[in-house]
């Protein structure tokens, strides 16, 4: 699958996202080494602490269904009534949060894509993370 298939894969996630307090919404689909994709949206909740975001649902489906080894994933995002109409910003890179979970089960060429199914860029999660803290700082 190619990033553009990917992107198009995350819009269609950010229009299931759950976001009525920031009314942003987020869409990630996750290639993994088999082929599979998952696709996961950002889950917003009263106590902003508890939100899931896109990123770490796909991954976390990804693992519950028994997936370990990530290839890529591709990341969109936009204001409710864009994303609605198949608008997404030109970028909405990872949070921290997101970022230091990705470190976890995904090593530092693991490719993030950012962006629009026309207009995108690819880093690296060590480009985005560069001094992760992981099983060797423990």
């Amino acid at each position: 699958m190619n990033e553009k298939e990917l992107l198009t894969a995350a819009l269609g996630a950010a229009k299931r996202a759950y976001a009525p307090y920031s009314h942003f919404c987020v869409g990630a689909a996750l290639l993994t080494k088999s082929g599979a994709v998952y696709t996961g949206c950002n889950i917003e909740n009263a106590s902003y602490p508890a939100t899931l975001c896109a990123e770490r649902t796909a991954m976390s489906a990804a693992v519950a269904a028994g997936e370990r080894d990530f290839e890529a994933i591709a990341i969109v995002g936009g204001r409710e009534e864009d994303i609605a109409e198949g608008r997404a910003n030109e970028e909405c890179p990872p949070c921290g949060i997101c970022r230091q979970f990705m470190a976890e089960f995904c090593g530092p060429g693991f490719k993030i894509i950012i962006g629009t199914p026309t207009r995108f860029s690819v880093k690296t999660l060590s480009e985005l993370l560069p001094h992760s803290f992981g099983r060797d700082s423990m």
